[in-house]
Parts: C-alpha cells; sequence; structure tokens
C-alpha cells in the first residue's frame, strides 16, 4: 500500500494573474473541467493506494476538502500548516505521521502538475516501488525533449534503462541555454519532476543525518497538532522549521538515490510557456482558453475566465495574452518566467491584484465585487448548499440584500426570516446577523453595502461555525 502525501500550498505566482495567492494554480480547472489538484487526486487514488494526506494552508482546507469530495474521494485527510515552510518541513511532518509503520511506502507529489499518461505514470510508480524497497530515495526524472533551463536536472551514473531506476550522481540546478541544451541530448539526464516515493523509516533517518535541526520542530508540530473541524491543525512549533526546500535539505545530500524515468506526459506548469505546451493547439500552435477568437496568429496562448468578455487575437507570435475581470497579462512567450518577479514588483508596490483574487472563496461559498466606489460596493454572494455566514455585525457599514436565486435564512437582530427569489432585506449599521442557505441548490443574492468604510476587516464575529477566528 503506498501512502500519497500531496503538497498543496504552492501560490503558482508565475501563472498570474489566473493563479494568485489567494486562489493558486492547483484548484483552477487550467486544463480541462477539473482542477490540478483534483487531476492529481484521481491519479494517486484507487487500487494499492491509501487515503491520501493533503498538506495546506489554513485559508485553502475548506477548498482542498471540497474540491476531493466533489470527485467523491470522502477519505482525504487535510493537514494545516500554520505557515508555509517549503517541502522540507512538510514530507518531515507527514513521514512522522506515518512513523508506526517504517517499511510503509509514502509517495510525495506536487498538487499542480499534469500527467498525461497516467497509465505510464502508474508503471514508472511500480519501477520505483520496487528501488525505495530496497533502501533507495527515489525520485522520478523526465527524459528531456527539449534545452529547457525553467528545471532542475538529474544526473545519472548511466544512461536511463526502460524498467529500471537508475542511480544518480547529482542534482543540477537550473542551467543557463548552454548547459541545458548539453544536457538535454547526454542521455545521463533528467528534467527533476519533484516527485518522491520512499520508505518512512528512510525518510525520517535522512533527516535525521542531514537536515536534524528540523526534526526536533516538526515532532513538536506533530505531538501538539489538534482535530479542527474534521481537519488536523499542526502546531505552533512549525513556524520554527527552516524554510526549506527537501532537494535543498535532503536530496542533494544523501546517497542511495535513484530516478525512476518518468515518460509520460509530465509538465509542472511552471510557467504560461508550459501551459501552452501541454495545452490543446491547432494547426497553427494557437491555444484558446474561453471566449477568445485568434486571427493570423502563431505559437500564442490566448485565455479569458470571464463569460462576458471576448479577447481577440490579430497577427500575434509567440505572445500569451490572459485576460481577467481586474488584470490582463500580454507577455512575450520566451520571457514567461519572467512574470513571477513582476508580481513581486506589483505585490510590493501594494496593487491589490498581486494576490487578490476577483473571485473570494470562502467556507460556505464565494463572492465577487462586481461595482466599487468611495462609499458603496455591489457584491455578488454565492452561499452553497448548508453554508451559513458567521453571525456578524459592522462598524462603518450598513447592507442590503436582493435574492436573485434560491432561499435565504436570514437573521437581523431578534428577527429571523427565510427570503426567496427577488426579496430583500435592509442591514442597518451596527445590527447583529446572518444568512444561511436551508435549501439543496446554491443561493445568490447581490449585496449593496453603504458607507465610510468598506473594507473586509471592519466585521465583529459572535459566531461561527468555520472557527475563523
Amino acid at each position: 500500500m503506498i501512502h500519497p502525501v500531496i503538497l498543496c500550498g504552492g501560490s503558482g505566482t508565475r501563472l498570474w494573474p489566473s493563479s494568485r495567492a489567494a486562489f493558486p494554480k492547483q484548484f483552477s480547472p487550467l486544463l480541462g473541467a477539473e482542477s490540478l489538484y483534483q487531476t492529481t487526486l484521481r491519479r494517486l487514488s484507487g487500487e494499492g493506494f491509501a487515503a491520501p494526506l493533503v498538506m495546506t494552508a489554513a485559508d485553502f482546507r475548506f477548498l482542498a476538502m471540497e474540491q476531493a469530495a466533489a470527485i467523491g474521494l470522502m477519505d482525504a485527510q487535510v493537514m494545516i500548516e500554520p505557515v508555509g515552510r517549503n517541502t522540507a518541513a512538510a514530507v518531515l511532518v507527514a513521514a512522522l505521521s506515518l512513523a508506526s509503520d517504517p517499511e510503509a511506502l509514502m509517495l510525495v507529489a506536487p498538487s499542480d502538475h499534469v500527467i498525461a499518461d497516467v497509465t505510464a505514470f502508474h508503471a514508472a510508480v511500480e519501477v520505483g516501488v520496487e528501488a525505495a524497497r530496497a533502501g533507495r530515495l527515489v525520485t522520478f526524472g523526465v527524459p528531456p525533449t527539449r534545452a529547457e533551463t525553467g528545471y532542475g536536472y538529474l544526473e545519472l551514473l548511466k544512461p536511463a534503462t526502460e524498467g529500471e531506476a537508475a542511480e544518480v550522481t547529482r542534482f543540477v540546478e537550473k542551467p543557463d541555454a548552454a548547459r541545458a541544451a548539453e544536457m538535454a541530448v547526454s542521455g545521463r539526464h533528467l528534467w527533476n519532476a519533484g516527485v518522491f516515493l520512499m520508505r518512512v523509516g528512510d525518510v525520517i533517518a535522512a533527516f535525521e543525518r542531514y537536515a536534524p535541526e528540523l526534526v526536533a520542530p516538526c515532532r513538536a508540530a506533530l505531538d501538539s497538532a489538534a482535530e479542527d473541524l474534521g481537519f488536523l491543525r499542526l502546531g505552533p512549533e512549525y513556524a520554527e522549521a527552516e524554510d526549506i526546500s527537501i532537494d535543498f535539505a535532503v536530496m542533494e545530500k544523501a546517497d542511495r538515490l535513484a530516478a525512476a524515468p518518468l515518460d509520460a506526459g509530465w509538465s509542472d506548469l511552471g510557467a504560461w510557456d508550459a501551459l501552452w505546451e501541454a495545452a490543446e493547439r491547432d494547426a497553427n500552435g494557437v491555444a484558446i482558453s474561453g471566449p477568445a477568437i485568434a486571427k493570423d496568429c502563431r505559437d500564442t496562448l490566448l485565455r479569458t475566465e470571464e463569460p462576458g468578455m471576448t479577447l481577440i487575437g490579430l497577427g500575434l507570435d509567440r505572445i500569451v495574452a490572459v485576460a481577467m475581470r481586474d488584470a490582463v497579462l500580454v507577455a512575450d512567450m520566451d520571457r514567461a518566467q519572467e512574470v513571477k518577479g513582476l508580481v513581486a514588483e506589483l505585490k510590493a508596490a501594494g496593487i491589490q491584484q498581486a494576490t487578490d483574487y476577483p473571485r473570494f472563496h470562502r467556507p460556505w461559498g464565494w463572492y465577487e465585487t462586481l461595482c466599487m466606489d468611495s462609499r458603496f460596493q455591489v457584491k455578488r454572494i454565492c452561499v452553497k448548499p448548508g453554508g451559513l455566514l458567521s453571525l456578524q455585525s459592522h462598524v462603518h457599514r450598513s447592507e442590503h440584500w436582493v435574492v436573485v436565486a434560491g432561499t435565504a435564512k436570514v437573521t437581523v437582530g431578534e428577527e429571523v426570516k427565510l427570503l426567496t427569489e427577488n426579496q430583500s432585506v435592509y442591514i442597518p449599521l451596527g445590527a447583529v446577523h446572518r444568512m444561511e442557505n436551508p435549501g439543496k441548490l446554491p443561493m445568490y443574492l447581490i449585496e449593496v453595502q453603504t458607507g465610510a468604510y468598506l473594507g473586509e476587516d471592519d466585521i465583529i464575529r459572535y459566531e461561527d461555525i468555520y472557527d475563523r477566528n
């Protein structure tokens, strides 16, 4: 039995504006109807796999559980990291949680990668299982198809043989173009896919030998972990662990490393050029997502996620154009890796779109701003069946709710009433109030806020079933 450990805490800023800190790429349906996270869950479920352990941040815990349940995986365990600490601490905590069986195998995988050929992936895992049971720390390496400077590489002792794990002599960091061209044809280098398969006891022993400073805070964080609404929230000691990847902390120092060749249509979707490579393209190399039209374009990606918006590309060559309601990216395909740096500049300048997503996801549903000025804001709100907002009040604003679909159960002060389509209610400034959806279908309403301050921090919570205090 293999225990999947799914790392689900990244922000994916190279795919801005579709991926942002508030709603990162793993939860988005970038390719197909399901999110990358959901396709990862499917790939690591079924015969031979135990229930997955998902490592994520507090902000995404409900989203992770909901998306798992949406594809029928009700047994996923979500472990909440109180702060982000890269991959080393997450992997170590997962191993420590499985320490009762040192011989157990754990398969560590990012939640935001694409594997086109799942059958080939499972065959590669079987190759890795044999090596891991022999005591090797197994990583998965992708045969290079081009001189890629955006990936790290695995250097092998000798060229890999199909069906066998190869000995890894060293990790190679992202190379320059000349070095990447050499490694692409050497036969002794594979792209580092960032997927690992190891026995639990071997993982813990490797950390104790190569990164002992991580062991104490991770063990303490697991020992003090507490159940939280069906999740397991790690203790505050987790913040004391070093912010470092498992590659730097352990894998680059360890011996007995092996690489299982992974020729399965892998991509980390690390930037827009990688998404273009993975997407379905027409005869001119144009990939389109959403309402977009290309005229006389070549090797171009056009994407819009707004149903009411049409994106037109005319005479474009190797261009990425991504249009969202609140932000637009137009970039040279060959400079796609630079988007991450630009997002950092936006964040430093205090630009909201650097991190915030136009649709804000909450445990009870979501909301989006339709219109905003200095003293008013209009929102569309969706409350899922059974969703219940906190009992709250506001110091600086009043609100007017109009139900446009479904049924809302509304509390204002001591009064509780049901509102159906086209009915409304006024929430005076300072009134204690809440809403919930008692029905079996999503409920939608329009909220009009007026007041001197409209920030989301103008909320006093008295009760909250999601324990967001």
